[in-house]
């Protein structure tokens, strides 16, 4: 598998391997020695998965807060997503700028989000199906949002605001200078 930096530090892509015949093709899509080789060594502790039935479904920005945070490797399933990491770490020189990165199930690549990252996604397909690992368990204690359109990070969503299908929690999510110190 490949690892590959992005803008952010600490936000890789991942690229496994696939290996095809006749039948299809095969793939190790986590595998801890490699990842931990490219400086990914988090004990994953949970898998989730989500499904989004329209394109154009919004989920995010999240992220956990200290005792609690989550790094995330994220793929994708069936369908595409464009994935979206934002640095809220206030020490960092990248602090409010955003990477992303289109993922879909026929590439097969990944993006690793450590600690101190919002990560969500716009769906790009209809009946999209993402899957990710945690190192730390759902929180909702711990559990925080980052508005999704927030002009001061940017993001070029491929959906138009109106037209975004999103939860009432990412809905009312505060922007970035309203967060104060989260990481």
């Amino acid at each position: 598998m490949d690892v590959i930096e992005t803008g952010l530090a600490g936000v890789m892509r991942v690229v496994p391997k696939r290996f095809g015949d006749a039948r299809g093709w095969f793939s190790e899509t986590f595998r801890a020695d490699a990842l931990a080789r490219a400086g990914i060594a988090c004990a994953f502790v949970q898998d989730n998965q989500s499904f989004s039935a329209p394109e154009g479904t919004i989920r995010g920005l999240h992220f956990q807060v200290a005792p609690q945070p989550q790094a995330k490797l994220v793929r994708v399933l069936a369908g595409a997503i464009l994935d979206v990491a934002v640095d809220l770490r206030r020490d960092s020189a990248t602090y409010g700028r955003h990477v992303a990165v289109r993922l879909d199930a026929e590439g097969g690549e990944q993006l690793f989000i450590p600690h101190g990252f919002a990560h969500g996604f716009c769906t790009l397909t209809p009946d999209t199906m993402v899957a990710y690992k945690v190192d730390a368990y759902y929180s909702p204690a711990h559990d925080r949002a980052l508005a999704w359109d927030d002009p001061e990070v940017g993001i070029a969503w491929p959906v138009p605001p109106g037209a975004a299908i999103l939860s009432d929690k990412d809905r009312a999510a505060p922007r970035l200078a309203d967060l104060g110190p989260v990481f």
